[in-house]
């Protein structure tokens, strides 16, 4: 064997014992006449020290060693003198007798330590270099942990995993397709699944009546930190079920999760809030409830006090922000610019300050009363030492505008702690969002959601305003303001898809073409279903506290969506294109 024990693995109990070590040379050094090295793997460190009476064979090649060479070690476990107690392995060190050198490395470019020296670009070149460094190996090892406690759950509720294709048809709703040329059938091409969806309905006629899948998706689309061109999903589908009981089924999902995985327990049962609550009160379908701070409409107590810019528009809104009064003038001006940022997108701010002695300063003031400014400050609750923050114009955009300014606030005043995990249910979606430029509707989540069944009256209406209180039989998962899954209750009558393609503007002929398979099968007898899916990379990066998903990926794109690692994508011979009958544009001179 190359070893008896890992490097994270031996304590106290083993001093005396003789083992046997491998592992990466994390660093070595020369102390009077010792020679201490430290040894690494994905387990932990350990210390080796080679005595002074070594053989000086021995001692030579311990002081030769350089950063990252892969030894095996073979001595005896011993009680260190000066122990080190942020080390797993601090109380004992290995008595080195041999020493044997599997493998030399060049010198690394950056340093694999727990901080690294290294720029995110070189570090994504040698990206299984950066796989050494422990915050990497935790996050893969949370990654790992989370998966099987969702595989153990679910097989448990009587799921069976079951995969479905990879190579499909595109149907470009939304995001863009990546396409895949084939050789066989030269002009035609597949698509990489943006989700299994269809295929699991497919499953549920098919009387798979619990299926789930830890799925590889893929979208063309612009990158960020929580968002890959292939990305993972836990994706579920259920039988002869309602909303409830897929609430129900996948909310001890993640309470399984977050006990076993991280020891936190979240509330039984999950609180839920509708889509118009949480635009109302937080400006986000994803609200971040970790703290307060929540919008409240003002638009009755400002406008008519002739100040054009309240008069002239349909909504006025505002936060209380916590002990901000201390704010000065050129902090208020920094936050202005702030908010006009094309990201905010506001065309200015205007702030009430309830100041610590009693007094009251607004930007305003030359429009409105103490008494009146006061007014508004009762009706948001604010207290001395606060200040109030107000937006205007038209309603969702600004309460949009303040929802992000919500959140810059939340995070300045440190409310937005990613060791505290404040999960929710966001149902009650609208169906249907109507796009003033195209003149058509779209679907809000996709074209197999079912209206509620209260709302199907509106939904079989020709008035574009009933069409629009139609509710959708859908959900959200959202944790910390972030969306980490959704779902909903699906069509599985032919005459309501039919309608709703009819809504969506897609014809007859065009939804034959592209959704047939799935049409044709309603008409066997389609249960009742309804399922939903989870980002497994934002669920991990937010497990583990992090924003960004890169850490938790084993070999992720940049913002480019290239590995540059591999050097993809790349173009591909002369020889390939002949064989799949592709002629390649030159590139554009601009």
């Amino acid at each position: 064997m190359y070893r008896t024990h890992n490097c994270g693995e031996l304590r106290l109990e083993n001093v005396g014992q003789k083992v046997t070590l491998a592992g990466w040379v994390q660093k070595a050094r020369k102390l009077g006449g010792m020679t201490f090295i430290d040894i690494r793997d994905r387990y932990g460190i350990t210390q080796l020290v080679v005595d002074a009476a070594a053989p000086a064979d021995l001692v030579e090649l311990a002081t030769s060693l350089g950063r990252e060479y892969v030894i095996q070690v073979t001595g005896t476990v011993l009680e260190r003198q000066s122990k080190n107690a942020k080390m797993p392995t601090g109380d004992i060190e290995l008595g080195i007798e041999s020493i044997n050198v599997l493998n030399k490395s060049v010198t690394p470019p950056f340093t694999i330590e727990e901080e690294s020296d290294g720029g995110e670009d070189i570090r994504a070149k040698y990206r299984y270099l950066d796989l050494r460094r422990p915050p990497l190996q935790r996050a893969l090892a949370l990654r790992h942990r989370l998966a099987q406690e969702i595989r153990s759950y679910l097989d448990q509720e009587g799921f069976m995993e079951i995969e479905t294709p990879y190579l499909i048809k595109s149907t470009p709703e939304g995001a863009r397709d990546f396409v895949v040329p084939s050789r066989m059938n030269p002009g035609q091409f597949y698509a990489l699944p943006q989700s299994p969806q269809t295929f699991k309905q497919l499953l549920m006629v098919a009387g798979y009546d619990r299926y789930f899948q830890i799925v590889r998706c893929f979208r063309d689309e612009d990158l960020r930190a929580d968002r890959q061109p292939e990305f993972t999903q836990i994706d579920c589908e259920m039988s002869f079920v309602e909303q409830e009981d897929v609430l129900n089924t996948f909310e001890g999902m993640m309470r399984r999760m977050f006990k076993n995985a991280l020891g936190v327990d979240i509330p039984d049962p999950l609180p839920r809030m509708s889509w118009y609550d949480a635009m109302d009160y937080y400006g986000s379908d994803k609200p971040d409830v970790r703290f307060g701070m929540k919008i409240h409409e003002i638009t009755d107590k400002v406008q008519g006090h002739g100040f054009s810019v309240f008069d002239s528009v349909p909504y006025v809104g505002a936060i209380c922000v916590d002990g901000a009064a201390s704010y000065t003038r050129k902090e208020i001006d920094q936050l202005t610019d702030w908010v006009k940022r094309p990201q905010v997108g506001a065309k200015g701010l205007v702030y009430i300050k309830l100041n610590e002695d009693g007094s009251i300063k607004s930007s305003i003031d030359k429009f409105y009363s103490a008494d009146e400014l006061a007014a508004i400050a009762e009706y948001l609750e604010a207290k001395k030492g606060d200040m109030i923050l107000v937006l205007c114009g038209a309603k969702r955009k600004t309460q949009n505008q303040l929802g992000v300014l919500r959140l810059e606030m939340g995070s300045r005043l440190g409310y937005r702690d990613p060791k505290v995990f404040a999960p929710l249910w966001i149902v009650d979606f609208p169906l249907l969002e109507w796009d003033d430029e195209t003149q058509r509707f779209y679907a809000m989540h996709h074209p197999f959601t079912a209206p509620k069944p209260e709302h199907e009256q509106w939904f079989y209406s020709d008035k574009k305003e009933d069409l629009e209180r139609v509710c959708a039989n859908a959900y959200d998962f959202v944790l910390n303001g972030t969306e980490l899954g959704g779902g909903s209750i699906r069509i599985h009558n032919a005459d309501m898809q039919a309608r709703m393609f009819e809504v969506l503007g897609i014809s007859k002929e065009d939804a034959e073409y592209k959704f047939g398979f799935i049409i044709n099968a309603f008409k066997y007898g389609a249960p009742p279903h309804g399922g939903l899916a989870f980002g497994f990379d934002r669920v991990c990066a937010l497990f583990g506290g992090q924003e960004t998903i890169r850490d938790y990926i084993a070999f992720p794109k940049n913002n480019q969506g290239r590995d540059v690692m591999i050097d993809s994508p790349s173009q591909i011979d002369q020889l390939q294109l002949d064989e799949l009958q592709i002629d390649v544009r030159p590139q554009s001179a601009e």
